[in-house]
């Protein structure tokens, strides 16, 4: 089998809008996309041998394009029993994508991610997203940003810079990087406005510095794209969060093999799917 997108579905309307964002980057990426549906039974092994076509319909965009474009997309069913985290992680750990739905029909920022979703992307070896319901996804044609990369610049985390290169060298796409730093609280407040503003300035200026040095050798690496590197005076939740509402994509890496609580609420949070990119 080729390369594959690997999307799990249940039926919600969160699922069936996961289902479109894969649907519309397998036909881009021309990839196989695998639709998978995991009941919680007894057994172990698929139902039956994947197969063109889904068992039950996908709303929207997806459906449309199995209908008018069934040439173009190869899509397999894939129905197992079992729990569903360790079935969508096995059958994920070749694929190009794991795909969920992040939260339910509202598409609401704010709710939580479900108990699945977390626990495929705390755990996966392949980089998973995230994908939120209603708006947050809908008429990305406004979106500005077509790739958003959050960066630590003190503590780089490079899987995910490399992979959000590399999807906005595909894609042909400027890649906006955001690395966001605050003001020590003690010290600096104490001293005169005049030297508060130069010493606000310096550090400014060294996190720009920072920030230079880590993508040096990937703008290196990867000359084509355009990237706006941008210095923000918020917390990082916060910085990721704004730059979100106008992003298509926003990458997120996962540091030290955790899906550490910043990064659930940044995923909880955020306007646009989010790729959850392992260490």
């Amino acid at each position: 089998m080729g390369r594959t997108i690997v999307v799990g579905v249940d039926g919600s309307v969160r699922s069936g809008v996961a289902a479109d964002w894969a649907a519309r980057e397998a036909l881009r990426c021309g990839l196989i996309l695998q639709v998978v549906h995991v009941s919680e039974g007894p057994g172990t092994g698929p139902s039956g041998p994947p197969r063109s076509g889904l068992g039950e319909p996908l709303p929207g965009l997806a459906e449309r394009e199995l209908m008018s474009s069934p040439s173009e997309l190869t899509v397999h069913e894939i129905r197992v029993d079992g729990e569903p985290a360790a079935r969508l992680l096995a059958l994920g750990a070749s694929a190009e994508l794991l795909v969920l739905g992040m939260r339910g029909a509202g598409g609401c920022a704010g709710l939580p991610v479900g108990s699945v979703a977390g626990a495929v992307a705390e755990r996966s070896a392949r980089p998973v997203v995230l994908v939120p319901g209603g708006p947050a996804c809908a008429g990305t044609g406004w979106r500005t940003d077509k790739v958003v990369l959050g960066v630590d610049a003190r503590r780089p985390d490079e899987p995910a810079i490399g992979f959000a290169f590399d999807r906005a060298s595909r894609v042909n796409a400027r890649l906006r990087v955001v690395h966001a730093w605050t003001m020590p609280e003690s010290g600096a407040s104490a001293l005169p406005f005049v030297a508060r503003c130069r010493d606000r300035a310096a550090r400014e200026d060294e996190n720009m510095r920072l920030l230079s040095d880590v993508l040096r050798p990937w703008r290196e690496k990867y000359p084509r794209v355009r990237v706006l590197e941008d210095v923000v005076h918020f917390g990082a939740g916060e910085a990721l969060v704004r730059a979100s509402g106008r992003a298509e994509l926003l990458v997120a890496g996962r540091r030290e093999n955790r899906f550490g609580s910043a990064l659930k609420w940044l995923v909880e949070q955020a306007g646009c799917p989010v790729v959850v990119v392992p260490g």
